[in-house]
Order: structure tokens, then C-alpha cells, then sequence
């Protein structure tokens, strides 16, 4: 990874050009609201993707799924529901999936999770 870039922000990239690969439609990186951030937000169709994205240099503290715990995902739904209420955009549903990428070797393993959770 390239060290102009924080491990974030590139673990964002890379998250943001594989979703693009699977035919994903970026619509907004790093989306604040007072009560949390959504790293991507994109476009599946006609679904409206709301999408985390972790990154861990290894498992010691848990894996980068495990890392999505319920007190997260509370803050990306109250942050995605606020995106909801400002965004008009006519989506026939949305979702909320998780990116965890680790590295290997030669690359960066990446597990895609679509539809990780739900709000209420």
C-alpha cells in the first residue's frame, strides 16, 4: 500500500475500485453526519448501498467482520437514516454491506458481506 495514504483511506480505495469491478456506482466517500461516518455509499441497481469498510493487519483483536459489532452498525444505521432524510434520490431499497480486507502475501484478501445487517 502506498504510504501517502493512510491504511484507511487506502483500504477505502481499494474496497471502492473492487465494488466498481462488481458493477457498483459510487455515489459518496466518507459521508459525516454529527452522529457517525458511512465510508462509501453506492449504487447496486436500483438498491442504495450503504458501506462499511475495515481493514486489520491481523486477527489478534478480532477479525475485520468481527469488528463490525452491534454498537457500530447502531452508528452507521442513525448515520444512513440521516443520508436518508437529506437525499432524495428515488432507490427502490437499500442495504448495508461490509468490506473486511486483510493482507496477503502478494495482494490484499477481500471478503465482501452483502446485507451484513438491518436496521430495526
Amino acid at each position: 500500500m502506498n504510504s501517502a495514504l493512510t491504511i484507511g483511506q487506502q483500504a477505502e480505495l481499494l474496497a471502492c475500485q473492487f465494488l466498481q469491478q462488481n458493477k457498483l456506482k459510487l455515489i459518496e466517500k466518507n459521508y459525516h453526519c454529527r452522529r457517525g461516518e458511512i465510508d462509501l455509499i453506492m449504487q447496486d441497481q436500483n438498491t442504495l448501498v450503504f458501506i462499511e469498510v475495515r481493514y486489520r493487519k491481523n486477527d489478534r483483536f478480532g477479525s475485520a467482520l468481527e469488528s463490525v459489532n452491534y454498537k457500530k452498525q447502531a452508528k452507521i444505521i442513525i448515520t444512513a437514516e440521516h443520508y436518508l432524510l437529506h437525499n432524495t434520490q428515488a432507490f427502490s431499497g437499500y442495504r448495508f454491506d461490509v468490506i473486511a480486507i486483510s493482507p496477503t502475501q502478494q495482494t490484499h484478501d477481500i471478503i465482501w458481506v452483502k446485507d451484513a445487517f438491518h436496521s430495526n
